[in-house]
């Protein structure tokens, strides 16, 4: 008699706790980019855990765990938003005090950076994808979305599309931005993923994730020699509103570049304004 295979084929729990939750966050009508999001942070929260149901003061506990780490206010914040959602779900109330977050920017890529890395890209679909983040200040999650249709060459902008409960943004690109991505555009051909034609998908001919461009551009950011420390969001964001303000940009404009709801979160900037008014001040008032 042949002996039976010592083989599971349950499901795994967590996979369908996280599948629940990802419904669960459907019906709240959340966006898509954050659903992903909370759906990579619940995982390593039930990871932690070891089970899909959580108590909570566990869910205290793996607070306090991201503490101890030191990890940035934002993050902890982050976690911890997802971890409350998750117990809503399960119709518990995780309460935590939000953390301040530090109102300025901690660090940035300048000009010279930023040139740097554009020169080492020898791949014209990250070149482009790149120089489009940049010069229209994207989100990675706004690079993802883009869609052809959202491209308009002729006048040099891009149309940002929220989604459910968002409302549509204008970007804006560079003529170099532009050149490069009119030659994407004679190499790359179209292609339909879920009914929509991407902008920038991969070679697997599937739409672009964020861990993706992440992996880019750290990628270039490594071949360029630069050790500063900062993401693909530090590229996109900080860097490109620190190059304005430094070239002596206004922050209500700069409010409406990155498409930012409340000029407090853009006032982070302000004091890299103080500098740049400083340089001026010295410059054009003499005798």
């Amino acid at each position: 008699m042949p002996k039976r295979l010592d083989v599971s084929w349950d499901v795994p729990t967590t996979d369908i706790a996280l599948s629940r939750f990802k419904r669960y966050l459907e019906g709240q009508g959340f966006r898509e980019a954050t659903i992903t999001n909370y759906i990579s942070v619940c995982k390593l929260y039930l990871e932690w855990a070891g089970t899909d149901e959580p108590s909570l003061s566990q869910a205290g506990e793996f607070r306090d765990s991201l503490l101890e780490r030191k990890r940035a206010r934002s993050t902890i914040n982050n976690y911890s938003f997802t971890v409350k959602r998750y117990h809503e779900m399960l119709g518990e109330d995780f309460s935590f005090p939000f953390l301040k977050r530090n109102n300025q920017i901690p660090h940035f890529f300048d000009a010279e950076d930023v040139q740097r890395i554009f020169d080492v890209i020898d791949n014209l679909k990250h070149l482009a994808l790149l120089q489009t983040a940049f010069f229209g200040c994207l989100r990675a999650s706004e690079v993802c979305n883009l869609d052809d249709e959202d491209l308009d060459l002729s006048r040099l902008r891009l149309t940002i599309r929220e989604g459910k409960g968002g409302q549509d943004g204008i970007a804006y690109l560079s003529d170099e931005a532009a050149k490069t991505l009119k030659q994407y555009l004679a190499v790359r051909p179209p292609l339909d993923v879920d009914g929509r034609q991407p902008l920038f998908y991969s070679d697997y001919g599937q739409r672009m994730h964020r861990r993706d461009i992440y992996r880019i551009f750290i990628k270039y950011k490594k071949r360029a020699g630069i050790e500063k420390a900062g993401g693909v969001h530090v590229f996109t964001r900080h860097s490109s509103a620190s190059i304005m303000i430094a070239n002596g940009c206004d922050i209500l404009t700069i409010q409406q570049l990155l498409r930012h709801k409340d000029i407090t979160t853009t006032a982070r900037y302000l004091h890299m304004a103080d500098e740049t008014r400083r340089l001026k001040h010295d410059r054009f008032l003499r005798l």
